[in-house]
């Protein structure tokens, strides 16, 4: 049973049970496009839930999902009682599912009950324009109210399958990780969750002002293709208007040409959910992965010498560490304890390499559940990685019961992390300071003499202007 209707779900031959596509919330359809999620309707006959939902509305190279995508998965075992929760974001705040990191694995390994949350995405989620805006959902962050429903349906319901909804772990990997951290700071999430754990996240806020000017940039071709005005400036100047027929207009639109117009920014700064110098008020796991960037030098963009790409690479992937890791710390540190993880295994000063990716982007998960969409990336099969996935594993079930993963927490002072590698037979753990600072890594790009100045800042251009440094 749940409080809006009874759900079925189906044992897996692992011997875990799932429930997928469970609603929290009422379709975000029409005028509803962008409020802050209703309830669900309710049903009284069993509902079906024995096969995955359809995404969130999203465009890759074509258009596909849903809007009505407010649904949520759980994974328990039948012995399940009073476990603790582990809610899961994936790794994107423009495309992807649920389906990212099935859940069964760490059901079975760290003794939680596993929630999986489908949240709109893209344009859908994030979107400040004026008249969106002028009511109670003040901030634009529609995503985030999304997730906040998401928690209070785990909170109210999850006994049913198991778990324990005072004792709930919100985790994120990637744009999930960013959301995650967010959340742990924002004044609307208290006692909705108990601790967060960001794995290749970040922190940064986009200013609602910019932003705004922005989408109307971006959503005026459309007015102008459906003759409301002769170009695109006088379309912007209307759509940053708090008008109701704005709203009106936008709310009216396909959703595939809303969905073509691409990714926007997330986590716009809002006095009310997320000020900008909140601090975390949850025990924070922070864990990144030493080649974060070695996937994610496109092909579309990559320099053409291997030179600019190993430049890339290797000055990319340190901002990535630092900035879903240390840099989290400090902006959000000092109100609740910090715990800093290293991923180091694959990388290249790691006792077993992956050739081409080294410890890449999403290893995490990889390392967490062989059915995870990264899991395919890299061989995991020797008894040194599936130490390391056991002690992972255990780290993420200490921070889930206890509130620690195991290790000493971080402070500006020590910066303490804990380094996770392993050999070809098994883990090989390692406690030291924080590899690098702001400062180094800055300082480490200016002596690199593999490139000349102008090859320096194209890559950089290319691929380092996200980051605040």
């Amino acid at each position: 049973p749940t409080q809006y209707g009874p759900v079925q779900g189906r044992a897996r031959e692992d011997g875990t049970l799932c429930w997928y596509g469970i609603p929290y919330g009422a379709a975000p359809t029409g005028e509803d496009r962008w409020t802050s999620p209703r309830e669900p309707a309710r049903w009284r006959t069993v509902r079906d839930c024995t096969a995955p939902a359809p995404a969130a509305y999203q465009y890759t190279s074509f258009p596909l999902g849903t809007e009505d995508c407010l649904t949520l998965d759980i994974y328990s075992v039948p012995e399940a009682k009073k476990r603790p929760v582990l809610v899961y974001l994936h790794g994107s705040a423009f495309s992807g599912s649920p389906q990212e990191l099935p859940g069964s694995a760490l059901v079975r390994d760290t003794g939680c009950v596993f929630v999986a949350l489908s949240y709109r995405l893209g344009l859908f989620g994030w979107n400040c324009l004026p008249a969106l805006t002028a009511g109670s959902d003040a901030a634009g962050n529609f995503a985030l109210l999304d997730i906040l429903r998401a928690l209070d349906w785990v909170k109210e319901n999850i006994h049913h399958f198991g778990g324990d909804g005072a004792n709930i772990t919100l985790c994120g990997f990637s744009d999930g990780g960013r959301i995650a951290a967010a959340l742990a700071a924002s004044p609307l999430s208290r006692g909705r969750f108990q601790r967060a754990a960001a794995l290749s996240g970040g922190w940064s806020l986009a200013d609602p002002d910019t932003s705004a000017h922005q989408l109307a940039e971006r959503f005026a071709p459309l007015a102008v293709e459906d003759g409301l005005f002769p170009d695109p400036a006088s379309a912007a100047g209307w759509l940053l208007t708090p008008g109701a027929d704005v709203r009106e207009w936008l709310c009216g639109l396909e959703p595939a040409r809303i969905a073509a117009l691409g990714a926007p920014s997330i986590l716009y700064a809002d006095e009310a959910l997320l000020p900008r110098d909140a601090r975390s008020a949850v025990p924070l796991l922070l864990l990144s992965s030493a080649t974060e960037f070695s996937g994610l030098v496109r092909d579309d963009l990559r320099p053409a010498s291997s030179a600019a790409r190993a430049y890339a690479v290797k000055y990319g992937s340190a901002l990535c560490r630092w900035s879903s890791t240390e840099a989290v710390a400090e902006a959000l540190g000092g109100s609740a304890p910090v715990w800093l993880g290293l991923i180091d295994y694959g990388g290249a000063d790691s006792q077993t390499t992956i050739p081409g990716l080294g410890s890449f982007h999403g290893l995490p998960l990889a390392l967490f559940s062989s059915e995870s969409s990264y899991s395919a990336c890299a061989d995991l099969s020797s008894a040194g990685a599936q130490a390391l996935s056991a002690q992972l594993k255990q780290a993420l079930a200490g921070f889930m019961t206890s509130g620690s993963p195991g290790w000493d927490v971080w402070t500006p002072q020590d910066r303490d992390a804990l380094h996770f590698d392993a050999d070809s037979e098994t883990a090989c753990i390692t406690f030291n300071s924080y590899p690098d600072t702001q400062e180094s890594i800055r300082a480490a790009m200016a002596a690199d003499t593999s490139l000349s100045d102008a090859e320096k800042e194209t890559v950089e251009h290319l691929y380092f202007s996200g980051f605040s440094f």
